[in-house]
C-alpha cells in the first residue's frame, strides 16, 4: 500500500531523514464558537494539495523536492490545554532536528503550542500575527487554551506585531501594542505599512496565519468570516518581502472551515502553504536538491536556534 505524502510527492522526498520540511496537521476544533468544522481542515487542506501543480511560476522553482516529510497528525483532544502541550512538545521534537516546521490546524488555539516550542528554540522572536481577529484574551470561556487566547502568551513573551486586525473586545486593548498592530482600515488607505512592519521585526521570525485574515470574497471557508480582509495579491507581495529580509524559522495556518460544496478555500490555503515555502526555499539549486536529500540536508539546520541537537525533546 502506498504511503501517504503531502501532495503526492514521491515517497523517497518524503522521508523525515532527507526532508528539510516537516508539516504537522493538527484537526483540533474544542473551542471555537460559533462555525464548527477546523478539525476537517487539515485533511481539505491535505486533498486540495495533491490536486494541485507542483511548479511554482513566480519563483520558478519546485519547493517539494526540498523533501516534505507528513508528520503524524497531533490528536490530543482531551481538552484544550493538553492538546497545546501535545503541539508544543511534537513541534519542539521536529524543531530539534533541524527541520523547517509547519503545523496547518485546526482552530487558532493550536498556535499557542508551536509559538511556545519556536519560542524556546529560537533567540529574539518576533510573532507575526496575520488574522482578522486579535486573539489576545488572558482567558476565555474558562481556559487559557481557547482561540480566542491565540496569541495573549506571545504577547508577553515575544516580540508580536499583529496584521489585518478587524475585530476586537475592548479587553484587549489593555493588553495589545498599537504601534505593533496594523489595522485592516488602516492598511487599505496607508502603503507604508509592509515596510513598517517589518522594520519592527527582530532576525527570527515565525509567522501564524488565520485564514480569516483573508476577505471572506476569497476565503469564505472559515470559523469567524469578517468583511474587509487581505486579499491574494497583497498578501503574497508582504509575505515575499517577510521571507526575503527575515529569517523565518517556521509557521502555522489555522482556521480552515471547509464547506463541501465548495473547495475554492480549501485550495486557496493549499496555495498559499506551498507559496510560503516557495519563498522560504526559493534561492536553493533545485538541481542538486535531490541528491543533497540523501546526504547532508540536515547539516544546514537552522543555524540561529538555541539549541542544534538530533535528540527527541
Amino acid at each position: 500500500m502506498k504511503t501517504k505524502t503531502y501532495a503526492g510527492i514521491p515517497e523517497e522526498l518524503a522521508k523525515l531523514e532527507t526532508a528539510k520540511i516537516v508539516l504537522i496537521p493538527v484537526p483540533f476544533d474544542g473551542t471555537s464558537t460559533w462555525q464548527k468544522g477546523a478539525d476537517k481542515g487539515p485533511d481539505a487542506f491535505l486533498d486540495a494539495s495533491a490536486n494541485m501543480e507542483l511548479y511554482d511560476i513566480e519563483t520558478d522553482s519546485e519547493v517539494y523536492q526540498q523533501g516534505v516529510f507528513l508528520a503524524d497528525a497531533v490528536t490530543e483532544n482531551t481538552s484544550p490545554e493538553a492538546m497545546v502541550e501535545a503541539v508544543h512538545q511534537a513541534t519542539k521534537k521536529y524543531i530539534k532536528k533541524n527541520k523547517f516546521v509547519t503545523v496547518f490546524g485546526g482552530e487558532h488555539s493550536v498556535s499557542i503550542g508551536t509559538i511556545r516550542a519556536f519560542n524556546e528554540m529560537f533567540e529574539d522572536l518576533t510573532v507575526l500575527h496575520i488574522d482578522a481577529h486579535a486573539d489576545l484574551r488572558e482567558s476565555y470561556e474558562g481556559s487559557t487554551c481557547n482561540h480566542a487566547c491565540a496569541v495573549y502568551e506571545a504577547s508577553q513573551t515575544t516580540n508580536l506585531i499583529q496584521v489585518g486586525i478587524r475585530s476586537m473586545d475592548s479587553i484587549e486593548k489593555t493588553v495589545m501594542d498599537e504601534e505593533k498592530t496594523y489595522f485592516a482600515h488602516e492598511m487599505a488607505v496607508d502603503d507604508s505599512w509592509m515596510d513598517s512592519a517589518i522594520d519592527q521585526m527582530t532576525e527570527n521570525v515565525f509567522i501564524t496565519f488565520d485564514l480569516d485574515a483573508f476577505d471572506p470574497s476569497i476565503m469564505p471557508s472559515t470559523g469567524t468570516p469578517e468583511p474587509g480582509g487581505l486579499l491574494y495579491y497583497e498578501t503574497l507581495e508582504f509575505l515575499k518581502q517577510v521571507f526575503a529580509e527575515k529569517n523565518v524559522v517556521g509557521f502555522d495556518i489555522v482556521e480552515l472551515c471547509p464547506n463541501e460544496n465548495d473547495k475554492s478555500s480549501d485550495f486557496l490555503a493549499a496555495k498559499l502553504y506551498y507559496k510560503m515555502l516557495s519563498y522560504k526555499f526559493q534561492d536553493e539549486n533545485i538541481e542538486d536538491t535531490f541528491e543533497s536529500n540523501f546526504s547532508n540536508s540536515n547539516q544546514e539546520g537552522n543555524k540561529k536556534s538555541k539549541f542544534n541537537t538530533e535528540d527527541d525533546y
